[in-house]
């Protein structure tokens, strides 16, 4: 029975990391073919995606619950940088990279959360980095440097794109490390819930998303609605589900799935160019992974959080 949970959970995991990667392409298509700016795509998707978790919410934990994390002072401060400042700009900072550059070079720079996290976990603990997070270290950059590169020498990606993509890793190290309290008191779904309900808010006020007069096709339709539940309701369940089963120290490395199931389909559907150096670096970052996860397997909630808000 332990062996077939694993079997359910590694392929839950796979599952969640592939439809995460599916949505990241449906938003490259979306940019590249529909004409959306993610300015106002993301404010709708974080919208409909808040609404539909937090109604599932209200049905599984009850009204009550559902809004106690609004009820007190310090819990709405926590949820507040943890929601706006963390999630919700991790999610418009990961598609406005997409739009500026492909599905997986956006997912690739967002993977270099795992060693930021590390470096705030060094400083809070007062302690030097060991072997094994040094080494991860170094492939992470050689691994970010190949795919931005192509490994020509030259950048590949706009400078624009790289500093969006850096920005959304410091977003996700920012609601792994920030609101410990909270995450302690409260499920990942429902902080979700209401992270993405107050930055589709937030967003659509910000970026006057009504001033657009842009108006979708059946097919820019049907794109918001897969971004909106396969890349945030559908994922988010069947990983967290798999990483239930086998644990987050797998769970991080199945959920490479992501990454590269973005740029498999980048390539074959959006003709976006792979090439060897593309290849070489995302054998550097998921060997990364593996050795972050090696080093941080003991620390069970960052690293099953760290790829649960895309």
């Amino acid at each position: 029975m332990k062996k077939n949970g694993n079997v359910q959970g590694a392929l839950l995991t796979l599952g969640g990391g592939m439809c995460w990667g599916l949505s990241g392409s449906m938003g490259q298509y979306l940019f590249t073919h529909e004409g959306m700016d993610s300015r106002w795509l993301v404010p709708i998707r974080l919208g409909l995606a808040g609404v539909i978790l937090l109604v599932y919410c209200m049905i599984r934990f009850g009204r009550n619950y559902t809004v106690k994390p609004l009820a007190e002072m310090e819990d709405r401060k926590q949820l507040l940088i943890y929601g706006l400042a963390g999630i919700s700009l991790c999610q418009f900072l990961y598609f406005t990279t997409i739009q500026y550059s492909t599905a997986g070079a956006a997912t690739i720079l967002q993977d270099l959360s795992p060693i930021m996290i590390l470096a705030v976990e060094c400083v809070r603990e007062k302690r030097k980095p060991g072997w094994l997070e040094i080494g991860a270290v170094i492939l992470a950059l050689a691994g970010i440097y190949l795919i931005t590169t192509h490994g020509t020498g030259s950048l590949g990606i706009s400078l624009f794109a790289l500093f969006t993509g850096v920005l959304c890793a410091v977003c996700v190290t920012i609601y792994n490390c920030y609101p410990r309290k909270l995450l302690a008191r409260y499920p990942v779904i429902l902080l979700q819930g209401w992270s993405f309900l107050m930055g589709g808010i937030v967003f659509a006020f910000v970026f006057r998303i009504w001033e657009y007069h842009y108006v979708p096709s059946l097919m820019g339709l049907f794109g918001i609605a897969f971004v909106v539940v396969v890349g945030n309701v559908l994922a988010f369940t069947m990983y967290m589900e798999g990483v239930k089963r086998i644990g987050p120290g797998r769970g991080i490395l199945y959920g490479f799935s992501e990454p590269v199931t973005a740029a498999v389909v980048s390539a074959l559907v959006l003709d976006t160019p792979f090439q060897i150096g593309d290849l070489i670096g995302f054998a550097c970052v998921f060997a990364m992974l593996v050795m972050i996860s090696l080093s941080t397997e003991k620390d069970t909630h960052q690293t099953s959080h760290s790829r649960a808000s895309r």
